[in-house]
């Protein structure tokens, strides 16, 4: 029979397999979770973007959102007013609201 001396439980296939289910566990817990609260809230960001606010692009540039599509945004840099491009929203990096003065 089996003694309950911790040796014992490391050495047989089932406390093998636990162990390895503890550090997938805390693997994901360390690295998957956290990527996955940043992804939902770069989507919630880009939701909630709107005609106005000021934008940083993932490239450095700020600008203000003059229109919005369905997956593009056109963006006005600068004091230029002939400087608008049209940008995926997911090189938008950061939003600060118009009316958060």
């Amino acid at each position: 029979m089996y003694s309950l001396a911790a040796g014992s439980f490391l050495n047989s296939p089932i406390g093998l397999i636990l162990i390895y289910a503890v550090i997938i566990i805390g693997f994901w817990f360390i690295l998957m979770r956290p990527q996955k609260k940043e992804q939902k809230r770069i989507a919630a960001m880009i939701a909630d973007m709107e005609v106005g606010d000021t934008v940083l692009t993932t490239s450095g540039f700020y600008g203000v959102i003059i229109d919005i599509t369905d997956d593009d945004v056109i963006v006005e840099f600068g004091s230029n007013k002939n400087c608008r491009i049209p940008m995926q929203k997911a090189a938008i990096a950061q939003v600060e609201k118009a009316n958060a003065e």
